[in-house]
């Protein structure tokens, strides 16, 4: 069996993750996603979410192509995990490109994956802060 493994954080669930899922289970028989704790968002990655971990676990496991969701808990973590879960393949976006590359070391084939170009959560929570913005101008307008 081929497992294969992912990471991310997977706040606001769109298309983009799942064209992303989709392309690491093609890669092998099981996979794996780690998902960043809320801690580990916030202390380390300086960021936010909307969902909790435990949504957006409940939302990553509901999709067809996840065999197991594991927590995301510190970047040197990956090293052991690769180990820990007898993972074959390492597959994250492309804006990652080189920066895991060691892992290899490890015996672990590393693919970074082309992003889907037109979709981001930090691009959907900037559409919605931009409209809302419009809409808080034009209501202002108005009085």
């Amino acid at each position: 069996m081929k497992r294969v493994i992912t990471y991310g954080t997977f706040d606001l669930l769109h298309y983009g993750h799942i064209n992303l899922l989709r392309r690491a289970k093609a890669l092998g028989d099981y996979l794996i996603v780690a998902i960043s704790t809320d801690e580990f968002n916030w202390n380390e990655k300086h960021k936010k979410c909307y969902f909790s971990y435990e949504q957006r676990k409940a939302l990553v496991e509901a999709v067809r192509y996840v065999d197991l969701v594991i927590p995301e808990e510190s970047w040197d973590q990956k090293r052991t995990d690769v180990h820990d879960y007898q993972a074959d393949v390492f597959v994250i976006g492309d804006d990652w490109k080189g920066k895991f590359d060691f892992l290899r070391e490890e015996g672990v084939e590393v693919v970074y994956l082309p992003r889907t170009p037109e979709i981001s959560s930090t691009r959907i929570k900037k559409d919605l802060y931009d409209a809302n913005a419009e809409e808080r101008e034009a209501a202002g307008k108005k009085e």
